[in-house]
């Protein structure tokens, strides 16, 4: 069972004490408002970034999820492709039964109804029923941006339905 993530509003409360207007030299980054959907069964996830850039294809995406995932986020850069989905039902079960607290995807995912009912968390920007190809391998551990916020390996990312922060250390309330 996941372990109870803070809350994003209170993380910001907390850490961050400069006005808006300023915080660009903060050591939290808030991801653009609007960019991500909820679509796990999970609404609220943390934990340590492993990234991946993959357009339209899904194939390290996969062999990252096979792996233990010890509480991590994995955050793919699909690109922003609205064409085809680079996560879906089998994907996300994977995830979940190997420990992962939840997945950050510039992309789409698809098989939606049965993502709800599933024990992880997923932000992506958009359903689309096309699977993706198997061509591209994909690059993992590399820095990505999404949502106007760069993330690199070992970040910390926390997410409910307010947004998503990202820092370099981890957080508490």
């Amino acid at each position: 069972m996941a372990l109870s993530s803070p809350a994003t509003a209170d993380l910001c409360d907390a850490h961050i004490d400069t006005p808006v207007d300023t915080i660009a030299d903060s050591s939290i980054s808030v991801v653009l408002p609007n960019v991500l959907r909820d679509f796990g069964g999970r609404i609220s996830f943390h934990g340590q970034a492993v990234t991946a850039r993959c357009y339209e294809s899904n194939v390290l995406i996969c062999q990252l999820l096979d792996t233990p995932g010890q509480g991590r986020v994995l955050v793919v850069d699909g690109g922003g492709s609205l064409r085809c989905a680079l996560l879906g039902d089998r994907l996300a079960q994977l995830a979940a039964d190997n420990d992962w607290s939840g997945l950050i995807v510039n992309g789409c995912v698809r098989d939606t109804a049965a993502l709800a009912k599933i024990n992880i968390g997923i932000k992506a920007i958009a359903p689309c029923p096309l699977k993706s190809s198997k061509r591209d391998p994909g690059l993992k551990a590399v820095r990505v941006i999404i949502g106007g916020v760069q993330i690199r390996p070992g970040d910390w990312v926390y997410a409910d339905a307010d947004g998503v922060l990202v820092s370099k250390e981890e957080l508490s309330v």
